[in-house]
C-alpha cells in the first residue's frame, strides 16, 4: 500500500510539471531531481539543503524511480504466482465436488 502511495505521488508529481514535463518543487519552482527516502517525497536542490531533508537519505529521483519499479514488478509476480496457486486450488476443489 505504500509503495502505491509514492507511485500515486510521483504520478501527481508528474501531471503538475512545468514546461517539457520537467517536475517542479511547488515551494522552490526547482526541478525535482532528487529522492528523500526519510520523507518518500520527490525533492528539489534547495530542499535538499533545508533543514527539513538536511540530515536524510537523498538518492537521485531516476534511480529512486527505477527501484521502486522493480519493486511493483516484483510485487506483481508474487501476486500473478498466488493467482495461478489458488486457481489451481480452486480446479482441484471443483473436480472434488463433481
Amino acid at each position: 500500500a505504500k509503495i502505491i502511495e509514492i507511485a500515486k505521488r510521483l504520478s501527481l508529481q508528474a501531471t503538475r510539471g512545468g514546461a517539457g514535463g520537467e517536475r517542479l518543487c511547488e515551494k522552490h519552482q526547482e526541478a525535482l531531481k532528487l529522492f528523500c527516502e526519510e520523507d518518500q517525497t520527490p525533492i528539489c536542490l534547495v530542499c535538499r539543503e533545508s533543514q527539513a531533508h538536511r540530515v536524510h537519505a537523498v538518492v537521485p529521483i531516476e534511480e529512486a524511480a527505477e527501484e521502486y519499479k522493480e519493486k511493483f514488478q516484483a510485487h506483481v509476480q508474487i501476486l500473478k504466482d498466488r493467482k495461478e496457486k489458488l486457481l489451481g486450488l480452486k480446479t482441484a476443489e471443483e473436480g472434488k465436488s463433481l
